[in-house]
């Protein structure tokens, strides 16, 4: 038998927060998102670093309370239209060492009602960032196409992304992956269920799914120069 980390009640309080979006109600809870939300995540967290690092060495997973992997409930409202306090969900990013923000190689899980999903790769890249993996796909397109439509992948994982309009002017809008090269994120994403997610398999079946992305990850990495 497997270990059980997150339970119904991690949907339930955010559903609840999603219904009570304001201080007040989160102050009169917090005690809820400790229990059922922050400590089993961190606990996740913890127990994901020994099967993390037989993945990459690279990768981290910190269980810290506050600057760790594990994403604040809070939002940043200063530029956002939407002053509602507190996100409606629960983000774990497991990104490379070198990295300075979310804006890194890496796997993440998010967990919300209705709306769990894996992703893999590299979420809004920086344009030099991005120039340099267009140019990787450019130059080694059979390596790609391993590590993009291998099955092991392929079974699970889903490129997703903001694209450019058009092929950048620098690449051959006949290229067997132009329409990759458009892309603006290098992410790839796996829906899961809450029935998933709560169940004592979880820490197995994220693992699997990092295990099949680890191609995908490592050819990113390479193309920006940084060890997987």
């Amino acid at each position: 038998m497997g270990k059980r980390y997150f339970t119904p009640q991690l949907f339930a309080f955010l559903r609840d927060l999603d219904e009570n979006n304001d201080r007040p109600w989160f102050k009169a809870h917090e005690d809820l998102y400790e229990k059922h939300v922050r400590e089993p995540a961190l606990e996740f967290i913890n127990d994901f670093a020994a099967p993390l690092g037989k993945i990459s060495e690279y990768l981290v997973a910190d269980s810290r309370k506050v600057g760790g992997s594990l994403f604040r409930i809070q939002r940043d409202t200063r530029f956002a239209k939407d002053k509602t306090p507190y996100k409606t969900n629960t983000g774990m990013h497991f990104r490379h060492l070198m990295a300075k923000d979310v804006h890194a190689p890496g796997f993440y899980m998010h967990l919300e009602p209705k709306g769990c999903f894996v992703g893999v790769g590299i979420w809004h890249p920086d344009t030099a960032t991005a120039y340099k993996i267009r140019d990787r796909i450019a130059e080694e397109p059979a390596e790609w196409k391993k590590a993009t439509r291998g099955k092991r992948f392929s079974d699970v994982f889903q490129l997703d992304g903001d694209r450019l309009q058009r092929v950048p002017k620098s690449y051959d809008p006949d290229h067997p992956f132009a329409d990759d090269l458009r892309f603006k994120d290098f992410t790839a994403v796996t829906r899961v269920t809450q029935k998933q997610v709560t169940s004592d398999r979880f820490m197995e079946d994220f693992t699997d799914m990092c295990k099949r992305s680890s191609p995908f990850v490592r050819f990113l990495c390479d193309a920006i120069e940084v060890p997987f």
